[in-house]
Formats: structure tokens, C-alpha cells, sequence
């Protein structure tokens, strides 16, 4: 966003100011310098250029710029000047948004509350420059619009914190003997981005699984958070994930209904944060899963996600151009020991 300053364009329609005549001059007032005309035989003396009162000097504008007096990460050194300007203006909406989004819990509405573990405080928005970066991820999904983005993320603060209440589902436990194997987040892609391995095939139980889909749903965001709240938000804010249906049990009514309603989640609520998906294990006659999601996810989102046959050096041949060897698990014929 451009902050350098232009002078203000003539106002259609106003009135011109009168062009003084030569029949005017003779007035008893000097119009340049407001003193009266010299005598005859006077010696003339130079005008004198008025001095600006304080007042005036008081309410001259000062040249800003971008940035100036807000901190800035390798993530904010990147906007443009167009971000720049939609985020100022997404940013001095944000105490509406938060009167909005709680305005059935009148002890958030001032109070700062967190997204992705990043602390945004509605009152001072700039003290930090990842809120900035949070904010960009709304502002990037709805291509600056910031109308949009304030619907987007007033939605996402009333199911984060009134109706699913994410920071609760963060505390629950749920039942080693069906989750426990499902979720792993480790290793780093070549740039930083931390990776999680979802395992659809480890538990045969699909009615264990997904028989309670609210159930898998908590859990589902709960994996989902850990892995955002690995995300710096100063040079790094995006993640990979790896769903492997190896040995996965066939899709029932209620495993449908979970992927729909997660894919439906992460897409309103965790914008802009998925770098990489890939499906990996997938029989030839499963990729209509793939494109399953397509109806129901934005189509940026969609062209991030690619499907794998099965195989590890098909796996691992897929993987190696987004992640080095050495952060491969084992399980894909890499070296890192991820513990699966």
C-alpha cells in the first residue's frame, strides 16, 4: 500500500474563487500582502512573506509511511502496498468485529483473545507484527476484500470461542486406543513449515473412529491447532499435511459426513494456513475422494493438493521435491524416526 501523499484533486461542482481585476488593485489593501498601498514618492519596500500561525503549522500533514512506528517481521516485509492498505483498514474494525462476534459474552468484547496462539488485542492491534500476519491470512481468502474478511474472521472468533470452543477441545482427552496412532506432527519441509502425518488406516474401527463425529471433530481441531501453534508467524505461517489411507477401512456414512463437515472447518476458519496436502496410499480406484473435496473447498486451496499412489519409493518420490530426505519418516524411506 501506497502511503505517499497527493494533493487533494479540485472538487467537482465547487465554486471558483473570484480572479481579482485590475480596477480592484486600487483598494486601500494590498490583496498579496494585506498592507496598504505605498505612497507616491514612498520608498518602496519589499513584501513580506505572513508567517504561518501555530495553529496552522500545528494541522500540517506529516508524510507517513507504511510501517512507520509498527514493528515488522520477514512475513510483514512482504505485503504489498495494496495488503497494506486493506489491513489498515481491517485492522481499525476489528473493536465492531469483536463487539459482533461477542455480543452475547460482553466480557470478550474487549478483551484480546487468541488465534493459532497468537494473542490479538482488538484496542492495539499493531503492537504485535504477527497479529498482522493472522489478519492477512483473512484479508488473502477473500482477495482483500475487506468487507468480506470482517465476516470471515467475526464467523471464526463466534465458533472458536462461543459455539465450538477450540481452547476447551484443546483440553480434552480422547481414547489412546482409537486416536492415539492417527495424528503425528513432526519434521520440517525444505522451508520450515512443519509437517503432520494423518493415518487413516491404522485403526480398522471406522465406526470408533467416526461413529461420534462431533467427538472426531474436537479431536480433528485439536490435532489441527497443536500443529497452526507450531507456526511462528515471523517467517513461517504455513503447513503440510499428509493424509495416508494405507489400509484404510472402507468409507461409512458417518466418515463422509466428518471429512465434509473438517474440510468445511479448515475452510472457513484456518484460511490461508495449508502450503501442501498430499493423499498418499490411495488406490487408483479411491481418487474420487480427491476430488470429493473439490465443491466444498476454494479452488486455491484445491490446487495445493495432489494425490499419491501407494508405494514408499512412490511416497517418497513424491515428498522429496517439498522435504529433505532427512526429514522423511522412515515409514516413506526417509531417515527421520518419526515414531510410526
Amino acid at each position: 500500500m501506497s502511503e505517499s501523499t497527493t494533493a487533494e484533486p479540485a472538487v467537482p461542482g465547487a465554486t471558483p474563487t473570484p480572479t481579482t481585476t485590475a480596477q480592484e488593485t486600487t483598494s486601500d489593501v494590498n490583496t498579496d500582502t494585506g498592507a496598504p498601498p505605498p505612497q507616491p514618492g514612498a520608498t518602496p519596500t519589499a513584501p513580506t512573506e505572513p508567517k504561518p500561525s501555530a495553529t496552522a503549522a500545528a494541522s500540517a500533514p506529516t508524510p507517513t509511511t507504511k510501517n512507520e512506528k509498527e514493528p515488522q517481521n520477514d512475513l510483514t516485509k512482504k505485503f504489498t502496498d495494496a495488503e497494506w492498505k486493506a489491513l489498515k483498514a481491517f485492522r481499525s474494525q476489528l473493536p465492531e468485529i469483536f463487539s459482533e462476534a461477542y455480543a452475547d459474552e460482553p466480557k470478550l468484547k474487549n478483551e484480546p483473545t487468541k488465534i493459532w496462539g497468537i494473542s490479538v488485542d482488538p484496542s492495539n492491534p499493531t503492537a504485535d507484527a504477527r497479529v498482522s500476519v493472522v489478519l492477512m491470512k483473512f484479508l488473502r481468502a477473500r482477495s482483500l476484500n475487506v468487507a468480506e474478511a470482517r465476516k470471515m474472521l467475526t464467523a471464526t472468533l463466534i465458533w472458536r470461542d462461543v459455539t465450538f470452543k477450540v481452547q476447551d477441545a484443546l483440553k480434552e482427552e480422547f481414547p489412546e486406543d482409537v486416536y492415539g496412532k492417527m495424528a503425528h506432527i513432526v519434521g520440517k519441509d525444505k522451508e520450515g513449515q512443519p509437517v503432520v502425518y494423518n493415518l487413516y488406516g491404522v485403526n480398522q474401527d471406522a465406526n470408533a473412529v467416526f461413529g461420534d463425529v462431533e467427538r472426531f471433530l474436537r479431536w480433528r481441531v485439536g490435532v489441527q491447532e497443536r500443529t497452526v501453534m507450531q507456526l511462528d508467524f515471523e517467517t513461517v505461517d504455513q503447513t503440510v499435511q499428509i493424509h495416508d489411507y494405507a489400509n484404510a477401512p472402507s468409507r461409512t456414512p458417518e466418515s463422509k459426513k466428518a471429512a465434509t463437515l473438517a474440510s468445511s472447518i479448515f475452510g472457513d476458519h484456518y484460511p490461508e494456513l495449508l502450503s501442501k496436502k498430499l493423499f498418499v496410499s490411495v488406490p487408483t480406484i479411491m481418487t474420487w475422494i480427491f476430488w470429493a473435496f473439490k465443491p466444498i473447498l476454494p479452488s486455491a486451496t484445491f490446487a495445493k493438493m495432489s494425490v499419491v499412489g501407494p508405494g514408499t519409493e512412490t511416497i517418497k518420490k513424491a515428498l522429496l521435491p517439498i522435504i529433505d530426505e532427512e526429514e522423511i519418516p522412515t515409514h516413506y524411506g526417509g531417515k527421520l524416526d518419526a515414531g510410526f
